[in-house]
């Protein structure tokens, strides 16, 4: 398969297709993180080029809910939500068979459509945290792979995992990569895609 990875700059979920043989591509406007067949360009100068699935990544910044308070807060912070919205729905209608866009929970829920699943990075071997919302279009669920235990609890009896303070909290602090960092996929979920929708017959 041709496989478009979009505004993936780390190369994790296109080196899992590669891996299997399919002619995986990555798109953003960084460089990539690991050597590979990655277009270094907006996304919308690719989506044309006869994809038969595509896996987006579409920054969250004003999409998440916890930043949404501040666009009241902030002005021209709103305008910024609504461009980030059509941005998605460029994607969501892209002209590629086979879709499936990852963000985590927010405005796209209430904008565009509820996902079609929320998954968890415990559910494919990594002991983290990190709701991650997807929507798909002709693509089945992603099953888990290897669904761990909480390494700890917190006070409350709610899990805590190993990206967690004992309150619940990201341990990653504010910095200029935060965002960054926590963008990129778990490798256990990107081999889960390449496995799964890499030769998923719907």
């Amino acid at each position: 398969m041709r496989i478009l990875v979009a505004c993936e700059y780390s190369g994790v979920v296109r080196e899992a297709f590669k891996a299997l043989g399919h002619d995986a591509w990555s798109c953003d406007i960084l460089p990539t993180e690991i050597p590979g067949q990655h277009y270094e360009c907006p996304v919308e100068e690719v989506l044309n080029l006869g994809w038969d699935l595509m896996i987006a990544h579409p920054p969250c910044t004003y999409l998440c809910s916890s930043g949404l308070h501040w666009n009241k807060r902030i002005p021209g912070r709103a305008e910024k939500t609504e461009e980030a919205l059509k941005f998605v729905q460029l994607l969501m209608n892209a002209p590629i068979e086979k879709i499936a866009l990852e963000n985590p929970i927010g405005c796209i829920s209430s904008r565009i459509r509820k996902p079609d699943q929320v998954i968890q990075p415990w559910q494919y071997g990594h002991p983290e945290s990190k709701q991650t919302a997807l929507w798909l279009k002709n693509l089945s669920p992603l099953q888990p792979t290897n669904i761990l235990e909480p390494p700890a609890y917190q006070k409350n009896g709610k899990p805590q995992w190993n990206n967690q303070t004992p309150t619940g909290q990201n341990k990653l602090g504010p910095s200029p990569t935060r965002g960054l960092e926590r963008s990129r996929t778990y490798t256990g979920i990107g081999t889960a895609m390449a496995l799964q929708w890499g030769s998923d017959g719907r």
